[in-house]
């Protein structure tokens, strides 16, 4: 019998191929994902669309207003950087969001008798972005074991997937094409136009296009530029 688990998924590259290795591996995938006000939300109908084409016996949507914290280009009236990946964390980081977002899926996935969570963070090719450490990841498995009613009773051991932390995006993009993931179907753009269309020029894409190319294959979504 499969085991459950929740995988925390924007409809973006790398969830999507995050989800992707958990059904490779065996799981039975639950799709979280989360309506925050971001604006970027094209990813959302991305992440409706692709769901269930990539084996998500379930897609839940979460949605809360994160715009009342603010402090962050995604959520705020704060321009987008569009020259280049620097050495600072970006104002693209949302504060606390994987924690807020790690919360969500952990009550989910106690609630399915889960106990394995996949998020798809990397800490090579990224932004800076604090929550997207492995010491992170490893705190917030000590947190989900200590704070959980089916942890402390001994029903099992929750853990924290991030098969993505170690990897390039090319090589992310190479083990998404050995899945048979369809990366048309995928959203990664921070300032997309109103048609949908990526900027070309933030750091998401950045990074995307630096990682089909090092891929050697043709990053199939439509840019602006």
């Amino acid at each position: 019998m499969q085991k459950k688990a929740v995988v925390l998924y924007s409809g973006g590259l790398d969830s999507t191929t995050c989800l992707a290795i958990a059904r490779a591996e065996g799981f039975t995938p639950y799709a979280l994902s989360f309506a925050y006000g971001q604006r970027h939300a094209v990813e959302l109908a991305r992440a409706r669309e692709y769901a269930p084409r990539v084996g998500a016996v379930q897609h839940l949507v979460v949605q809360f207003d994160y715009r009342q914290v603010g402090s962050s280009a995604l959520t705020a009236d704060i321009a987008v950087p569009k020259d280049g990946v620097g050495g600072d964390i970006p104002v693209t980081y949302v504060p606390a969001r994987n924690t807020v977002f790690l919360s969500f899926a952990l009550g989910w996935a106690e609630s399915l008798g889960a106990f394995d969570l996949f998020i798809g963070v990397n800490a090579l090719d990224y932004s800076g972005y604090p929550d997207c450490r492995p010491e992170y990841i490893a705190a917030f498995e000590t947190l989900a074991n200590l704070a959980t009613k089916a942890a402390v009773e001994g029903a099992g051991h929750f853990h924290i997937h991030a098969p993505l932390i170690h990897l390039s995006k090319a090589a992310i993009i190479r083990r998404g094409l050995e899945l048979g993931v369809d990366y048309r179907l995928t959203h990664s753009c921070y300032d997309p136009t109103p048609e949908g269309l990526a900027c070309g020029l933030c750091d998401s894409c950045r990074l995307r296009l630096k990682g089909f190319a090092e891929a050697g294959v043709p990053d199939p979504v439509a840019y602006v530029e």
